[in-house]
C-alpha cells in the first residue's frame, strides 16, 4: 500500500474577528485552539484552506 502524504500545521493567531469563511476552514482543518496541531491529508481542498487562512497558520512538518 502507498502511503499518504499528510501535512502537520498548528494554529497561532486567533480566529476570532476573522471573517466567517476564515473561521470555517480553521475549523475545517480540524483546529480548535491556539498552538494546537494537526495532521492533515495532503489534498488540494486542504491545500486551498491552509493557504486561505495562512496569517493564522504555521506549518510544522511535511
Amino acid at each position: 500500500m502507498s502511503e499518504v502524504a499528510k501535512i502537520k500545521v498548528m494554529l497561532v493567531k486567533s480566529p476570532a474577528h476573522r471573517l466567517q469563511a476564515h473561521k470555517a476552514c480553521v475549523r475545517g482543518l480540524g483546529l480548535r485552539r491556539i498552538n494546537h496541531v494537526v495532521e492533515v491529508i495532503d489534498t488540494p481542498e486542504n491545500r486551498g484552506m491552509i493557504n486561505k487562512v495562512h496569517y493564522l497558520l504555521k506549518v510544522v512538518g511535511a
